[in-house]
């Protein structure tokens, strides 16, 4: 098959050949119809997150089954498919609870072990891991879902409870701080939407957020309490960045809940636990979405209460993945997700 690898950190990838991946006895084969190229490929490629080297990235992906296992008994081969990007075990404790996205033996495709930059990509636990695409969602629409929109999603409704009326400040607003503020002001939220650019702040303001700041501000969690009059009800770090996981909690009103999901690669970050005890303040951190939580998503998204689609940019080919890697090494831009299609 056709797969993207890198042989080194930061080494450009190259398009290449490589063998078909073997079907693991309880799991599946998928055919690549599309697949998502996200911020977290750019940090495995940089080596912030580490891999086996050479390596295929690639975690956002939607396709169809051409493979299953003896050991699956929910799939067969035609399933349209997507899948989370954390995939549990299917056996252990966490899992049997429903949440497979801490499973201590999680595999990730794209980090773990060979990913979705592919032709093919295999998935282990299927019966645990697969879930099925409506009959209207196309490809490039299901492969933003597994990453940054489920995060985004959960991050919202299961860990900030985020209810019609309530403040919603997103800090961030990069794929998955686009898809919490497109999340937030559809379940009826007021979204304030932060960041330092203005291209995207104002692809947040087109996705539905009430006001912006600029993430540059002086103050900006007193910024952010006048806006709100008390601070938010909830606060999402979506970038992934010291200062703003600090704000993010200062800029709380009182029984506050803030939701971290940006990745934060640099080690220990120093949050107000003053502020966390004297306020009662809630602070989470929210890592993906298993796919037992899907049903209520993708319900909003096939009454179109939801449209991921939005935030689609570029669609690209195979040969394309290297170049938008390398791209990620500059600023930041709010045209939306590149896509990588696969499907003929």
């Amino acid at each position: 098959m056709k797969a993207v690898v890198y042989s080194g950190y930061g080494a450009t990838p190259a398009l290449t050949e490589v063998p078909d991946p073997a079907c693991p006895a309880d799991g599946v084969v998928i055919a690549v119809g599309a697949t998502g190229v996200c911020r977290s490929d750019w940090h495995a490629w940089k080596g912030h997150d580490p891999v086996v080297l050479p390596h295929i990235g690639g975690h956002e992906y939607a396709g169809v089954v051409v493979t299953a296992g003896p050991e699956v008994t929910a799939w067969r081969a035609g399933d349209r498919v997507t899948v989370p990007f954390a995939c549990g075990c299917g056996r252990c404790e966490h899992c049997l609870a429903g949440d497979a996205q801490v499973c201590p033996r999680q595999t990730q495709p794209g980090f773990t072990g060979p990913g979705s930059f592919a032709e093919l990509v295999a998935i282990h636990a299927a019966d645990a891991n697969l879930v099925a695409l409506p009959a209207g969602l196309d490809f490039l629409t299901a492969a933003c879902l597994g990453c940054r929109f489920a995060t985004a999603f959960r991050a919202v409704t299961a860990h900030g409870r985020v209810r019609p009326g309530d403040w919603l400040a997103v800090h961030g607003c990069g794929g998955v701080g686009l898809s919490a503020v497109m999340i937030g002001a559809a379940l009826g939220a007021r979204v304030l939407a932060v960041d330092v650019s203005a291209a995207a702040l104002d692809r947040a303001r087109q996705l539905g957020a009430e006001t912006v700041v600029d993430a540059g501000t002086a103050d900006l969690p007193a910024a952010i309490g006048e806006v709100t009059g008390g601070g938010a009800h909830v606060s999402v770090d979506a970038l992934g960045s010291p200062a703003l996981a600090a704000d993010s909690v200062r800029c709380l009103r009182r029984r506050g809940r803030h939701v971290q999901v940006g990745l934060l690669p640099g080690g220990p970050v120093p949050l107000p636990m003053d502020l966390v005890i004297a306020r009662e303040l809630e602070i989470y951190g929210s890592h993906g979405m298993a796919a037992r939580d899907y049903p209520a998503m993708m319900r909003l998204v096939a009454d179109g209460t939801l449209r991921p689609g939005l935030l689609t940019g570029d669609v690209i080919g195979l040969e394309g993945v290297g170049p938008a890697l390398a791209a990620m090494d500059g600023p930041g831009i709010a045209a939306g997700m590149t896509v990588v299609s696969l499907a003929e």
